[in-house]
């Protein structure tokens, strides 16, 4: 998320990528760093013992949401 909004502040579209067991704590943080519309796209987890092929598909799952986030309107700081 700090890299998120360091990247918003610079000007440049981000969009924070993270497992869905974590979008509460991503949404805290987003708040706590001041940019509380954080854009965040969130795969199914777990993530951590995922297999390659299985990493694959849930980058592939959310390629479309990425790419979305990325192009719609800017997040405000």
């Amino acid at each position: 998320m700090h890299d998120t909004v360091w990247f918003e502040i610079q000007g440049m579209p981000s969009v924070t990528v993270a497992s869905e067991e974590f979008e509460e704590a991503a949404n805290i943080q987003a708040q706590a760093l001041g940019l509380k519309t954080a854009r965040c796209v969130y795969v199914k987890h777990p993530i951590q013992d995922a297999s390659d092929k299985e990493m694959q598909e849930k980058a592939e799952s959310v390629i479309d949401a990425v790419v979305s986030a990325l192009t719609e309107k800017e997040a405000s700081t």
